[in-house]
């Protein structure tokens, strides 16, 4: 079993989570100026992903970009992974690649400190990735402990690169935003990603 493998049902019963639905958890925020650099770059490559129509198009045009502008921006406070491994409990199913992750540290060459744990939706199927995005959740929950760094919100987002649903856990309950968030807005992406990151630095024990 690993990350991909899990359903929701997995997530409440292996780990005793809640899961909550309802709430608007990033309503407020306020949007980020998007650099120039960044809104030519998806005015050319949004189209381009969207004519070649797999996963890896939107992860190499769409989504890798927006998180590489979040790095820039947030500038030595965190570092960006794709494609890396977590095993933290291989025998628990929490184990496998993880498309990418924001971390809480400016440590690029190894992992330490996962804060944001993101999951490309396969199939465009937002509610299918939302599972997986759980487990990696918790993963990353599991992997601070052990480092002794305490991190008392982890993030997620499930994303087919046009469409980003975030959720976080604290306290045993992982809360799924009820809104969905668009490429068209992401200045609303920006100001998401940077409150996450600004908040989790100042909270960070």
């Amino acid at each position: 079993m690993a990350y991909s493998d899990f359903t929701l049902k997995d997530i409440k019963t292996r780990f005793e989570i809640e899961i909550g639905e309802e709430q608007a958890l990033f309503a407020d925020t306020s949007v980020n100026v998007v650099p120039d650099f960044l809104n030519e770059l998806l005015k050319n490559w949004v189209p381009l992903a969207h004519a070649i129509g797999t996963e890896k198009a939107r992860s190499e045009f769409i989504i890798a970009p927006i998180l590489a502008t979040i790095k820039q921006i947030q500038t030595q406070r965190i570092s960006l992974f794709s494609g890396v491994s977590l095993n933290v409990e291989p025998e628990q199913g929490l184990n496998g690649v993880c498309d990418f992750i924001l971390s809480l540290s400016s440590e690029q060459l190894a992992l330490t400190a996962p804060l944001v744990m993101l999951v490309e939706a396969k199939n465009e199927n937002i509610n299918a990735g939302i599972p997986q995005c759980m487990a990696e959740m918790i993963a990353a929950r599991l992997f601070n402990e052990r480092e002794n760094t305490m991190i008392s919100t982890i993030y997620g987002c499930v994303t087919t690169g046009t469409v980003w649903k975030f959720l976080d856990y604290r306290d045993k309950t992982v809360r799924v935003d009820k809104d969905d968030y668009y490429i068209r807005e992401v200045d609303k992406l920006l100001g998401i990603f940077s409150l996450i990151m600004t908040e989790s630095s100042i909270n960070q024990t």
